[in-house]
């Protein structure tokens, strides 16, 4: 039997022939599981019916308040995203020069029947920021991050089962600008009630690991803390079913019973067996499920479902990064929270769709630059095969901006470090945290030691199983990796300068090392491909993001491998050539750093040079008249041949520095065309053919398919073609969208930087030839229609069901 899977090396502790089995026996190639359910405990949705209001006011956290004008939302809510872009907004090119301030949210609701008697907590995902809370006029908590989740008690302070109740919740972003990069504003993520009895599992307290992995077994291990809210004391056991993705249970045990007094807390502590296990790896996320209960006697008194993953990983300073037997290189890329159009509202089908076009690239990992992300962002990581860096600090006490978290970092760091590690540790994606980006106090040694150490602490003490590391900025300026700071750490991490951190390596060959920040360059790419000690590298970036603009009229930025709507860049295909292990080839034309730019007049009035458009994939420049064009072919093919109009223009063999294949090409207007080759034979094709004029709007959609769900969304590509349907790539009309209920328009984007038209409209001017927008169901199914329009050019349909 086989131990290698498609030649990416050994994958130990499984047959080839016992994966494909189970997987297909299973269903496991669309990453689908059978969960149990939550017996006990209940978990209501509570992101539907809000009153929102852009401002603030006088005693809206009283429940009699008359919040009768204030607009109706839902939730996820992220209310700078409608605008208006301004060269005046406060958080300047930070935030994208969309607006900040103060808002307020309030909602209605009563408990039902059942839960009376039990307590009730309410979890949000994610309030940006400096947000405090209400319930029937008492406040009962505040936070000034906009990135981590928090939970609140909610039932000392509810009125009896059929009466009224009111949360009120106010958000404060006036001190700017803030935090780097855009972050939205509102209740921005999801929320919910979770109503328990008085003995409870503590919050985020389950915690599952995975000690020793065979290929006849693994041991696991459940650790979890019963709370005891009442005033008795109390006998109970902790018992766990660990479930097979097919809903199989295939372990089960319960802890010796314990006796808890009033009002405390008491750990437990569980050793299963899993036979065969069926490892999670990048190439197959299998995820098992805990399904945890407190017992009294033979009753369920509380439950929750955890799903984990069985793997094994680790640092090696010579070596860099094993799992499951397997060494290879981490091949990244650092995401921002925001959704381009959505803003930091996102649906996760947005971020599935970013997510798949990654790993097309050859993308495995992700960091998340540089605050705690949504927690079912880290479940499609864990479902879709991603590695995860997760970071949660972009300062300490020394900020980068008014607004920066560093005001609170003494008071909040280490509750707040606490917390998200408790609970994002059992996510099978996640093997490195990172305890901060680029800090500044590193400047001040001493206090930076301290500082790293208290939080390292945390991280060890709540998760033993995971390293840490630190992005540094500049360490041999700061002496980093001669005083003592780098060398606290687990995985030494460095932004960008990959021969300081090489020579770190050598310095002290016990150093584990990682590239936690790194630019699209050659040599970057060579400095990890040469270097066994090398770990990985987190490219930055992965995809555009809001903010970061250093004048206006910018209002986004164009370094990702991913444009903001989620089209591919042409430096895309290069980063494809250099990771990806399938057979591919890409055509780019290059123009010079001086050159004039035909894109539009906006590059033209930035004086910022890294939004400079040097490279487009497509046979249609400017002038059609005779000139020579640099032609680029990114391959990682063996050979390459290059055709225009049917004549071959040569081969060229794969360069040893994994440089592109590069043709001065005398310009005709027709079929340029690159043929790559393996072993004598073609393995992969692209071309491009000269556009003409514009004749129609075309339309384009992986699906054709919509459910009723907030985190489902359909992107819609728009494209401007000629008559024969080629992409014309120099034109900027205006395309109007219509849709029949019970569709709905989302949003819309065209990835220009510069553009200023709402992301909340029913048009979008297309940009290189393009424009997107992305649909979501209504209330009631059937089917719906979308028609798009420009003057003087064809109209485009698309149809979708609504389920």
């Amino acid at each position: 039997m086989s131990n290698r899977i498609d030649g990416i090396g050994r994958w130990k502790g499984i047959s080839m022939q016992k994966l494909l089995f189970f997987l297909s026996a299973i269903g496991l190639w669309a990453m689908a599981s059978a969960e149990p359910s939550l017996e006990i405990r209940q978990v209501r949705s509570f992101d539907t019916g809000w009153r929102f209001l852009q401002a603030d006011t006088n005693a809206a956290q009283e429940p009699n308040f008359d919040d009768g004008t204030w607009q109706t939302i839902d939730v996820p809510h992220d209310w700078s995203i409608a605008g208006p872009f301004s060269p005046d907004a406060p958080a300047g090119g930070d935030g994208g020069f969309l607006p900040t301030g103060i808002s307020w949210y309030r909602k209605t609701f009563t408990l039902p029947a059942t839960w009376t008697d039990k307590l009730v907590f309410i979890e949000f995902d994610g309030i940006m920021a400096n947000s405090t809370v209400w319930i029937n006029g008492r406040q009962i908590g505040q936070r000034p991050s906009g990135y981590v989740s928090q939970r609140y008690n909610l039932t000392p302070h509810l009125k009896a089962t059929g009466r009224e109740n009111v949360i009120a919740v106010r958000t404060d972003t006036t001190v700017q600008p803030d935090s780097r990069w855009y972050t939205g504003q509102g209740i921005y993520r999801h929320v919910r009630l979770i109503a328990t009895e008085p003995i409870r599992l503590g919050q985020w307290s389950t915690f599952v690991t995975t000690p020793n992995i065979s290929e006849d077994q693994a041991a696991i291990r459940v650790q979890t803390d019963v709370v005891n809210s009442t005033g008795n004391a109390t006998e109970v056991a902790v018992q766990t079913l660990i479930y097979r993705p097919d809903g199989k249970v295939v372990a089960q045990g319960t802890t010796p019973i314990k006796t808890i007094k009033p009002e405390t807390t008491e750990s437990f502590e569980l050793e299963l067996t899993v036979p065969e296990p069926i490892r999670w790896d990048i190439i197959s996320p299998v995820l098992y499920t805990a399904h945890t209960k407190v017992i009294l006697q033979d009753k369920t008194l509380d439950d929750v479902i955890t799903p984990f993953g069985i793997r094994e990983f680790r640092f090696e300073p010579a070596t860099g990064f094993w799992l499951n037997g397997r060494n290879f290189k981490i091949k990244g890329a650092c995401v921002h929270h925001d959704g381009g159009a959505f803003g930091a509202a996102v649906p996760l089908q947005v971020w599935q769709d970013r997510l798949k076009t990654l790993k097309l690239l050859g993308i495995n990992a992700i960091r998340t630059a540089h605050n705690a992300v949504a927690p079912e962002f880290l479940d499609l990581c864990d479902r879709m095969g991603f590695l995860v860096m997760n970071e949660f600090f972009d300062t300490w006490k020394i900020g980068k901006r008014p607004g920066d978290y560093h005001r609170f970092f003494d008071e909040w760091a280490l509750i707040d470090a606490r917390e998200t590690v408790r609970r994002d540790r059992n996510h099978p994606s996640v093997i490195i945290y990172s305890a901060g980006n680029e800090i500044r106090d590193t400047q001040r040694t001493e206090q930076a030691k301290r500082i790293l150490a208290s939080l390292l602490d945390v991280y060890h003490t709540e998760d033993p199983t995971r390293p840490v590391t630190q992005a540094l900025f500049r360490p041999n300026s700061s002496g980093d990796y001669d005083n003592g700071l780098a060398d606290i750490l687990d995985v030494v991490g460095q932004n960008y300068r990959e021969n300081e951190l090489l020579a770190a390596y050598r310095q002290n060959p016990k150093r584990k090392i990682i590239g936690t920040e790194n630019s699209h360059d050659l040599n970057v790419w060579l400095a990890l491909r040469d270097n066994p000690p090398y770990a990985g590298q987190f490219i930055w970036s992965g995809i555009d993001y809001l903010g970061e603009s250093r004048q206006w009229p910018a209002i986004s930025t164009p370094f990702g491998l991913i444009d903001r709507a989620g089209g591919l860049r042409p430096r895309s295909y290069q980063r494809q050539s250099w990771w990806s292990d399938e057979p591919m080839v890409h055509i780019v034309r290059r123009i010079g750093r001086n050159e004039p730019s035909p894109i539009d007049p906006g590059y033209e009035a930035s004086t910022d040079g890294r939004f400079r458009v040097l490279e487009f994939s497509d046979w249609t420049p400017m002038s059609l008249e005779p000139h020579t064009e640099t032609v680029d072919v990114y391959s990682n093919c063996e050979w390459v041949e290059l055709f225009l109009n049917g004549r071959s223009l040569g081969s060229k063999p794969k360069p040893a520095d994994d440089s592109p294949r590069t043709w001065q090409v005398d310009f005709e207007a027709g079929l340029i065309k690159a043929v790559g080759s393996n072993n004598g034979k073609p393995v992969a094709t692209h071309e491009h053919r000269t556009a003409g004029e514009p004749a129609a709007v075309r339309l384009l959609t992986p699906r054709s398919k919509l459910s009723r769900d907030w985190n489902d969304v359909v992107r819609v590509e728009v494209q401007i073609v000629d008559e024969k349907g080629v992409l014309v790539p120099n034109v900027r009309h205006k395309v109007t969208f219509s849709i029949s209920e019970p569709g709905i328009i989302a949003a819309v984007d065209n990835a220009d930087v510069f553009s200023h038209e709402s992301f909340q409209a029913n048009f979008r001017s297309v940009y290189q030839g393009r424009s997107w927008v992305w649909l979501k169901a209504g209330v009631e199914p059937g089917q719906c229609t979308l028609t798009a329009e420009s003057e003087n050019l064809k109209p485009a349909t698309l149809t979708f069901e609504v389920k």
